[in-house]
């Protein structure tokens, strides 16, 4: 399958998803682009609505980027406990905070290069807080999800997170860079699940080569 054939499926996938989920947006509870990027930390290897459980006071204690740099790191692993790999976490968030004080004044830098030189911010983390805090469109977040469907859909046949994101940045157009792991997502929850796909009921089994229906 060419370059240009993948584009159009890909479009006509995004003009479907986007009729079944109209509301697909992140999943993370946040009010500032910093709170998406100490939420973002805490969903590796959890789930979001366990971090939504755990930032909802943890947002109320720490309110600022300084907040977060001065916390006590017992303190703030307990709080976080629930999220696992917590001291991993507690580290990247002080690291990440002590960072965003001394070098961009408090404020959460718009940069890829400059967020990924952040604590425990990597490529994927810095998607999610361009696309989703700022609507800048860097590249395309590759979640589990994301990885299983797009290999599903046969728009890549790689399974390392960066090199599939090279992938669809050659066919999805720019302007849903955002969206489109957002719509992954949600499908890949409500229908195109690991184990047991709902193929019958797939609003784009007919775009899909994997598809049993």
């Amino acid at each position: 399958m060419t370059t240009d054939d993948k584009k159009k499926r890909a479009r006509a996938i995004i003009r479907k998803l986007r009729k079944r989920f109209p509301d697909a947006e992140c999943s993370l509870n946040n009010r500032s682009p910093l709170q998406l990027l100490v939420a973002t930390i805490l969903s590796a290897q959890c789930t979001d609505a366990r971090v939504n459980i755990v930032t909802k006071d943890l947002f109320k204690r720490y309110k600022t980027a300084h907040d977060f740099a001065e916390a006590n790191p017992e303190e703030l692993s307990e709080l976080i406990k629930s999220t696992g790999f917590y001291r991993n976490k507690t580290k990247s968030i002080l690291g990440m905070a002590q960072a965003v004080v001394e070098r961009h004044k408090g404020k959460v830098p718009k940069t890829m290069k400059e967020l990924t030189a952040l604590a425990g911010v990597g490529r994927k983390t810095a998607n999610v807080v361009l696309g989703n805090a700022f609507g800048i469109d860097e590249g395309v977040v590759v979640d589990t999800h994301v990885k299983r469907i797009t290999n599903r859909l046969k728009l890549t046949n790689k399974q390392d997170p960066e090199k599939i994101e090279q992938d669809l940045i050659l066919i999805v157009p720019q302007k849903d860079w955002t969206l489109f792991p957002h719509l992954m997502i949600h499908h890949g929850r409500a229908i195109c699940q690991a184990r047991n796909p709902k193929c019958e009921a797939c609003p784009i089994n007919t775009l899909c080569p994997s598809s049993t229906n």
